[in-house]
């Protein structure tokens, strides 16, 4: 059978019609339950369970793995292997999010007298509050919708994607209730972008030693950029005599008094270079290096110890190599 891309749309937009349906059902259903279910969690002394099976599972391995990024110490529990032995991962000072849009489903109905008997507490994320589940629950978060996004009414579609709704809407939450800032977020990322940009300090890509040329203010213009040619470097930093930043000279500064000063190679660099320049220190983080480059409009920029001694020097390029920008 052949069938038209209008139908194709058509079908996708149903779909997204009803799961947004449901989101903003979900919305409305707000209430204590679910401020009771946050401050539970937020008040866990031990580890934060998840667990749930089949879809309702694979959507709470997500939740489990959310928390565990954003602060707030979890582990995914399979719902069948836990009565087979898992269920020694459990402690008293836990609390168990169960995943059932039923309530009703036999492996968690099994599970539940268990986790009980050991002393954890269980937030209930179901679609049935007179459920099994709910019944024996110690807070219910309500994720009924009134129908799948499934022509057929019977793979899990809206149910799933409120359940991943509602469970990203407790991970924020959770957020918020402890202050977890970006910093944080970046701690337990140390190796994707973001924990780049906000933990990555200037010392760490700055060019340094025989890459960052530093002369004496009475150096004459031609004698530093031999050595700024020699570093492979696009700048220099100048010194006074105690060995303190004073000025930086770079191509810029080559064009914009090339005119001006017909012997220009033969002043001291001090009658050119750019004075009290734009610095950052070298333990602050590549990330505020960027935002001042862009906003100054700079390419270059002089790095600096806490005696405002030249250690190195922050190239652009040196930010985008490292994935900063």
């Amino acid at each position: 059978m052949k069938i038209n891309n209008k139908n194709l749309i058509k079908w996708a937009n149903d779909v997204l019609d009803t799961e947004i349906d449901g989101i903003k059902q979900l919305k409305k259903r707000l209430n204590n339950e679910f401020c009771i279910a946050a401050n539970i969690l937020a008040g866990c002394k031990g580890k934060i369970v998840v667990t749930g099976m089949g879809k309702a599972g694979i959507i709470g391995q997500k939740f489990s793995a959310t928390l565990s990024s954003t602060g707030s110490s979890s582990f995914w529990l399979h719902a069948a292997e836990a009565v087979h032995g898992d269920l020694g991962r459990i402690s008293e000072d836990d609390v168990c999010v169960v995943l059932s849009y039923s309530g009703e489903t036999e492996e968690i109905k099994n599970l539940i007298p268990f986790i009980k008997k050991i002393g954890a507490k269980i937030v209930a994320i179901t679609g049935k509050d007179k459920s099994s589940l709910a019944k024996y629950s110690d807070s219910i978060v309500n994720v009924e919708v009134e129908r799948e996004a499934c022509p057929l009414g019977l793979a899990p579609t809206t149910s799933t994607t409120a359940m991943l709704a509602i469970c990203d809407a407790l991970s924020v939450v959770l957020q918020n209730l402890k202050g977890f800032k970006s910093k944080d977020f970046a701690f337990f990322h140390p190796r994707g972008s973001l924990g780049r940009k906000l933990l990555l300090k200037v010392a760490d890509i700055m060019r340094s030693k025989k890459s960052n040329p530093v002369v004496k203010r009475t150096l004459a213009v031609r004698d530093v950029l031999v050595k700024i040619t020699a570093s492979g470097a696009g700048a220099a930093s100048i010194v006074d005599s105690k060995g303190k930043l004073e000025g930086i000279f770079t191509d810029g500064d080559l064009r914009r008094n090339i005119e001006q000063y017909k012997d220009m190679l033969d002043l001291p660099v001090s009658k050119v270079m750019t004075k009290c320049p734009i610095v950052i220190e070298d333990q602050a983080l590549a990330s505020e290096a960027m935002k001042i480059m862009e906003m100054k409009k700079i390419d270059e920029i002089p790095v600096v110890d806490k005696t405002k001694k030249p250690v190195g020097m922050l190239d652009i390029q040196d930010l985008i190599a490292a994935g900063i920008i």
